[in-house]
This record gives C-alpha cells, sequence and structure tokens, in this order.
C-alpha cells in the first residue's frame, strides 16, 4: 500500500511538473539584472540561462543553445534554410511563415494553426531547450472576420531565460494569454504595422508583456521602426549592435526596456 502510494505520488508530481513547465517565470522577483555583454562561451562552461540569437530574415530567427539545439521561427523553406535546425516553428498558415517542404533532420515540425477546428498545442523539450506555444486568432483578410487559434505565440526557455515570438499576431492580449505566457524576458516583435496589427498597438502589446528586451522584425525601412519607437514612449534604450547575432544570458538581461535592433531595415 506504501508503494503504492508512492508511485501514485510520483506520477502526480509528474503532472503537475509537465503542467508547470508550458510557462515561463512568474516572479518578476527572480529577475537577475547584470552588466556587460553576454558571453556565450562562458554560459555554456557554467552552464547558467543562456541562448544565442541570429536573424535570418523576414520574420526568422535561428536560436541555439549551450547544449546544441537548433531552432529555427517562422521557418518558411528559405530564411534559415540549411541552418540544420533540430526544431523549427511555424506561427502561422502564410506563405512567408510557413512551408511543408521541411529540410531533413528536423526533429520537432511545430505549427502553431488551429487545424479541422482543433487548436494547437505543444509543449517539446530537447535537451537544454523547451518549446511552447500560446494560440492567439487572426485577423481575416477582405471580410475582416476572425480565424480563431490561427496564430501562435511560441516561447523558447533555456533555464529560466524566457524568449517569445509574437508570430502574426492581430490583437492584444487577454489575461489568459499574459498568464500562459508568463515572465517574458526577449520578445521578437512584429512592427510592420498593417498586416499584423498598428503600431500603436503593438506597442501596447509590449507594454502588457513588459520583456526587458525587444527585437523588432517583420518591418520594412528605418521610418517603420522609428514610428514605433515612438509609439513606445518613453524610458527605454536603442541598442544597434554590428551584425545580426546576439548572446543572451539571463544574468546579463538590462535592468529597464532595451529595444535591439538586429533585423537591420528588418526585411530579408
Amino acid at each position: 500500500m506504501r508503494l503504492l502510494s508512492a508511485f501514485i505520488a510520483l506520477i502526480l508530481c509528474g503532472l503537475f511538473a509537465e503542467a508547470a513547465g508550458a510557462r515561463c517565470n512568474k516572479n518578476v522577483a527572480e529577475w537577475m539584472p547584470g552588466v556587460g555583454p553576454a558571453n556565450f562561451s562562458v554560459a555554456q562552461e557554467k552552464q547558467v540561462s543562456a541562448m544565442r540569437v541570429t536573424f535570418v530574415g523576414h520574420a526568422s530567427f535561428l536560436i541555439e543553445t549551450p547544449q546544441g539545439v537548433r531552432a529555427i521561427t517562422d521557418y518558411n523553406g528559405f530564411n534559415g534554410f540549411g541552418k540544420h535546425p533540430d526544431i523549427v516553428t511555424m506561427n502561422n498558415a502564410h506563405s512567408t511563415h510557413f512551408t511543408d517542404e521541411v529540410e531533413s533532420g528536423v526533429t520537432h515540425v511545430l505549427r502553431g494553426w488551429a487545424l479541422r477546428g482543433v487548436e494547437a498545442r505543444h509543449n517539446v523539450t530537447m535537451k537544454d531547450l523547451h518549446v511552447f506555444n500560446v494560440p492567439t486568432n487572426v485577423r481575416e483578410w477582405g471580410d475582416g472576420s476572425t480565424r480563431f487559434s490561427g496564430n501562435s505565440i511560441f516561447v523558447f526557455r533555456v533555464g529560466d531565460l524566457c524568449v517569445a515570438h509574437l508570430g502574426h499576431l492581430h490583437h492584444r492580449l487577454t489575461k489568459e494569454h499574459l498568464e500562459d505566457l508568463g515572465r517574458i524576458d526577449v520578445l521578437m516583435t512584429p512592427i510592420d504595422g498593417g498586416y499584423t496589427m498598428g503600431q500603436p498597438f503593438m506597442a501596447d502589446v509590449v507594454k502588457q508583456i513588459q520583456p526587458r528586451i525587444v527585437l523588432p522584425m517583420h518591418y520594412w525601412g528605418q521610418s517603420a521602426l522609428d514610428r514605433f519607437l515612438g509609439y513606445l514612449g518613453e524610458g527605454f534604450e536603442v541598442v544597434r549592435p554590428n551584425g545580426r547575432t546576439l548572446d543572451l544570458a539571463k544574468a546579463d538581461l538590462p535592468e529597464t526596456l532595451t529595444i535591439i535592433i538586429i533585423a537591420g531595415n528588418g526585411g530579408d
């Protein structure tokens, strides 16, 4: 009887752990601000929460973890093709955000839209990378109707470092969305202002999520970036690194909101 009780307790603990795993850190007090740029090689040696992010075009980023897992966001068959990812995410069934022609060697293909009325739900762990999604709705072109669960926000977590990709977001987030996301450190944000949602509303979403870092993407030209920064208001830093690769570590997150421009003019 005692053995049976222990076995049941073990199963329940596993279920609770899996449920809790599908969200990111919740407590603002867990933030660990530091100074200086992240050192990916040092992070790997110390096994701290870290990842390397490279913009590869449009809405696609290559994410690399200390244990060698590679993921590409909004994988469409050409942005990032040949980077040999282990995981690809496709937020929206739009030609520049997904493909059915996935290169060989990909272990997990995560599509973020509902099929036959069943919303997509993913919760995948590969070595040190955990990936899950939060479904959102999409505004149809033409009649403006709503396609429910037509997009997903994908979250990538290494340790307690949480990066979210908003995909083709078309609306502000509800309390339930924010609860499902949890504490997001880095936010990959489409700022085109038309194909997704108006820039003032996207700025509101950034304020809802309150990340430490925003990586603008899915835009064309400096003027679009400048307008978006204007809608964010005040109290943030803008960093323009030389290159499209950024090394991130939890302990080195900035204390105030920082917009890091690794997408250049935003397109390909």
